[in-house]
């Protein structure tokens, strides 16, 4: 079997600047919702999709945000999209899809704790995990654990991880943390860049491993002993960044007990009709393929 886990939140910020705006019957916004819907529909009828997860962070503000106070949080967000979480989280249930919101964690969090509870059972043939942020490329492993653009339809295996950013999946967070992740809101260290933080990393895979001295790093870079400089100064920085983008594999799942519960069994009707009318999804049930018996 496959098992696909899902990055919620992606698809809710997908849909919410994708589509035009919608209001339910009651005058709450809810085009992210049909979107999230429409998507999740189209995944589900494809014939591998056995078994799912999906994961949230409506609270959008996290641990991380106590380690660094520049950290991503949900100022300055649209409060049409923000108020569409719960709702967006409803509809996933209503799916059938075993859901995982996340309040002290992140969404990527919990697909990295779902790895990391059912990844090593033997029945598991792949792990497909459905979005595009760079973090999760950590989690990636050999052609078993990928990471796939849905969009794009393309799917990154381990060697694609490494063709894409030029280091292993086990140094994407000391990647991270020197070019720094504008998404999640910390800067990486000034001077240091996709090439050379690459180059530098494929050699010497984390922060610590780097000599101090660039005369002993073996990478061609012209600007090698400023970079060496820069960390030198900045290492703490560099490792505070890091701490950032490592994934938190204990993030609570606990309302997941076993890969069985991650089964879908179809969209159980009276729950999901129940939902496309409170929103207004007219023709949306429409699409279901397969209904719970």
């Amino acid at each position: 079997m496959k098992l696909h886990l899902v990055d919620a939140t992606f698809e809710l910020f997908r849909a919410f600047y994708s589509r035009p705006p919608r209001r339910a019957p009651d005058g709450r916004p809810v085009n992210a919702v049909q979107g999230i819907v429409d998507s999740m529909l189209s995944l589900l009828r494809e014939p591998d999709v056995t078994h799912i997860g999906a994961a949230t962070d409506y609270v959008i503000e996290s641990w991380r945000n106590d380690l660094f106070p520049g950290y991503k949080s949900s100022a300055g967000m649209d409060p049409d999209l923000l108020a569409q979480f719960r709702d967006a989280e409803r509809a996933l249930e209503a799916l059938g899809m075993a859901v995982w919101p996340m309040v002290a964690d992140e969404a990527d969090d919990a697909i990295a704790a779902a790895i990391d509870r059912f990844g090593s059972d033997p029945r598991i043939e792949q792990i497909v995990i459905c979005s595009v942020d760079k973090d999760l490329g950590q989690l990636v492993a050999s052609d078993r654990i990928v990471l796939r653009d849905r969009m794009r339809q393309i799917t990154y295996d381990e060697a694609g991880i490494i063709e894409k950013f030029g280091v292993e999946p086990g140094s994407i967070p000391d990647y991270l943390a020197l070019v720094g992740d504008s998404s999640d809101g910390f800067p990486g260290l000034p001077g240091w860049g996709a090439k050379s933080a690459s180059a530098v990393l494929a050699k010497w895979k984390h922060l610590e491993d780097i000599p101090p001295s660039a005369l002993d790093w073996e990478v061609p870079l012209r600007n090698a002993s400023r970079l060496a400089a820069t960390l030198d100064q900045q290492r703490a920085d560099a490792l505070l960044y890091r701490r950032l983008a490592i994934l938190n594999r204990d993030a609570d799942i606990s309302n997941t007990p076993a890969l069985d519960s991650l089964e879908w069994r179809g969209v159980p009707r009276d729950e999901f009709v129940a939902l496309c009318d409170e929103l207004g999804f007219d023709t949306v049930r429409e699409r279901v393929h397969h209904w719970a018996e």
